[in-house]
């Protein structure tokens, strides 16, 4: 949790820092996505406004780059370089890039375990002494393991999907010509900060599902 606040809170002075230096070139975070999709040959794809602050994010159920406020309208290095980076999602996605299908693929199994958690939980809270009272905490403990497994492995593909999405922005951003060597660096460097909070995320998952293992481990051997 703290690792989690703290790359969180570098990440946003990071982008506020960034977003304070305008670019020579004058473009966007729409008008770069535009240009990276179209560079792309991708045509079926639009650009939207969203409410919220680093809420950008791409849908590949209706084709949409979801952009945030700051980052469509904004003209500096942190919006283009999340601007392009959801558009390096769409890329994904038009040449069926395998870890974002595998990742699709795991999202309804994902919420699935999710939910599954939350009752699980609930229920622990209330009725926690009742279960281990009646010998059912064991198997309860393997549903949240699997569970967390799942989240885990989901947390886990999610790394690769969102290395390669940012490797794909700033490649064509540089080719592009659309900022500077300074610039670029300063995309690179903001992207290199929002990777870590999926780093984070994944090792927090990852440290989780070994408590609940070690818990269930150590039941065994009472």
């Amino acid at each position: 949790m703290l690792a989690s606040w703290l790359v969180s809170a570098r990440l946003k002075s990071k982008f506020s820092q960034y977003s304070q230096i305008p670019l020579q070139s004058g473009v966007s975070g729409q008008e770069a996505a535009l240009q990276m999709l179209r560079g792309n040959g991708i045509n079926d794809v639009k650009i939207i406004s969203v409410e919220g602050e680093l809420t950008d994010h791409y849908n590949p159920a209706n084709k949409t780059v979801n952009l945030s406020h700051d980052v469509y309208y904004g003209r500096n290095a942190a919006a283009v370089a999340v601007a392009t980076h959801e558009c390096g999602h769409a890329v994904q996605h038009a040449t069926a890039y395998s870890m974002l299908k595998f990742r699709s693929a795991l999202v309804p199994v994902q919420n699935v375990s999710a939910r599954i958690l939350n009752v699980i939980m609930l229920v622990l809270v209330f009725g926690g002494v009742l279960a281990g009272g009646t010998g059912v905490l064991p198997y309860v403990l393997l549903i949240i393991i699997g569970c967390n497994l799942v989240l885990t492995l989901f947390a886990v593909i999610t790394l690769p999907v969102e290395f390669d999405a940012s490797r794909r922005a700033l490649a064509w951003t540089e080719k592009s010509g659309i900022v500077t060597t300074r610039e670029h660096e300063m995309a690179k460097d903001a992207l290199w900060w929002a990777a870590m909070t999926y780093v984070v995320a994944a090792a927090g998952a990852m440290a989780q599902l070994l408590y609940f293992l070690s818990l269930f481990m150590g039941r065994r051997n009472d």
